[in-house]
């Protein structure tokens, strides 16, 4: 890489992505230059980025916090980012770091937009930061109960993350459940139950959806007790979703609520800021059953293609690990 250049990752119409070279500036004062030795794909909203689905309404919302350009395109878009400050502060320097940035290998940041690695982590697990961090908000929503019977919609990598946080609460069970018969074994991996949504347990007292599906969240309202709540994760984009609320949704007294990471839950907003979550999340990725959730890793000059396939939802996919050159 020639001395004041990056390469980033730029979407530049639907279903169109190519590595683009720009300039770098020098880091000035309080700013860190970071080399990426990884990032994770989020499949979930980057598919919906890439195929230029993010409504009009939601362009403000859907910014990612070191975005360049704008929705739809071109847009350099993504949030999982790890590498090695370069230059910057002196405590920063060779530290292993977090950052919200997007598909980049150099990049300049203020020093208190990186976290630094807690002792022991690898970098290449650390990708998952990002959505542990969607994860432990969702459980916040939650405000899980002792004894509580728990159903998890989706065994995707957010899915996974938020029944294995909810079976280290003292709740009373937690089932992961996915139309998708392989991630049973991810599920065993991870120390949690099982089943295909025809098999489910039902009447739990809360559902947690976070396929991504239509069709996930009607097995989520049907899998629910009576008061029970359905804490929705998913981020549908400009699909509508047509659901059975005239069956036995107000019969159940049910309550549907949505969790969305851009705001801190509102039971620990008063004592917790962004930064202290991202540091929760970062501090929860030290078991290494984790790595179970890395689904397959490839090269920073395929990602224009790596992209592409993953939008199409290949049977097994979890996180998605992008490798840069050292």
């Amino acid at each position: 890489m020639t001395e004041g250049k990056a390469r980033a990752l730029w979407i530049t119409g639907p279903g169109r992505a190519e590595i683009r070279s720009e300039d770098l500036p020098p880091p000035g004062s309080g700013e860190v230059l970071v080399r990426a030795l990884y990032s994770g794909i989020s499949r979930g909203s980057e598919s919906l980025v890439l195929a230029g689905r993010v409504p009009p309404s939601q362009y403000s919302a859907m910014r990612a916090p070191h975005q360049a350009g704008d929705f739809p395109a071109p847009v350099k878009y993504g949030y999982s980012s790890v590498g090695r400050v370069e230059a910057g502060p002196a405590a920063l320097v060779g530290r292993q770091v977090f950052c919200l940035y997007p598909h980049q290998d150099r990049y300049v940041v203020a020093a208190d937009a990186v976290v630094a690695l807690p002792d022991g982590l690898p970098p290449g697990r650390a990708v998952l930061a990002a959505n542990m961090e969607t994860a432990l908000n969702g459980i916040w929503d939650a405000a899980l109960r002792d004894g509580d019977h728990i159903a998890v919609v989706g065994a995707g990598v957010v899915g996974c993350l938020t029944a294995w946080l909810a079976a280290c609460a003292p709740v009373a069970s937690v089932q992961l459940i996915d139309n998708d018969p392989s991630k049973a074994a991810i599920a065993h991996a991870l120390g949690i139950a099982f089943a295909e949504p025809a098999a489910a347990r039902d009447e739990v007292n809360l559902v947690i959806h976070a396929s991504g599906a239509p069709a996930g969240l009607v097995t989520a309202l049907r899998l629910a007790g009576f008061e029970a709540t359905i804490l929705e994760l998913s981020w549908f984009g400009d699909r509508s979703v047509t659901l059975p609320l005239g069956e036995a949704f107000h019969a159940k007294r049910l309550t549907l609520r949505a969790s969305q990471v851009g705001h801190v839950a509102r039971a620990r907003r008063a004592t917790c800021s962004r930064r202290q979550r991202l540091e929760q999340a970062l501090a929860l990725l030290a078991d290494p059953v984790l790595d179970h959730l890395i689904s397959g890793e490839s090269p920073f000059e395929t990602l224009p293609q790596v992209l592409a396939r993953l939008a199409e939802a290949p049977p097994g996919t979890l996180c998605h690990r992008i490798a840069y050159p050292a």
